[in-house]
């Protein structure tokens, strides 16, 4: 259980550190979304038209980077759950015998 705490802790540290980075990459461009649980637009949206590899490289360049953290801080949440779950398995274990 203190390994599954430790992992927790770990888990938590990450999430914080990728959510430093999602934020770095908001302040980089006014286009991208300040919100941190989004991806941008790198598909085609009904109104909006998305901005290519040809029309504005280094844009899009950080974008992918920043939807690759956004997909990282997602992996770390759901990592995190499991670890959640682990520890009330094994604090209910303790509290049944």
């Amino acid at each position: 259980m203190l390994i599954s705490v430790l992992l927790l802790i770990i888990c938590f540290i990450l999430f914080r550190y990728s959510v430093a980075w999602i934020e770095y990459y908001n302040k980089i461009d006014e286009r991208m979304p300040k919100s941190i649980w989004r991806y941008t637009s790198d598909y085609p949206v009904i109104g909006d038209r998305d901005v290519s590899d040809l029309d504005d490289k280094p844009f899009v360049r950080q974008r992918r980077k920043r939807n690759t953290v956004v997909t990282i801080m997602y992996f770390i949440v759901i990592l995190a759950f499991i670890f959640i779950n682990y520890i009330v398995a094994n604090f209910l274990e303790l509290i049944i015998k």
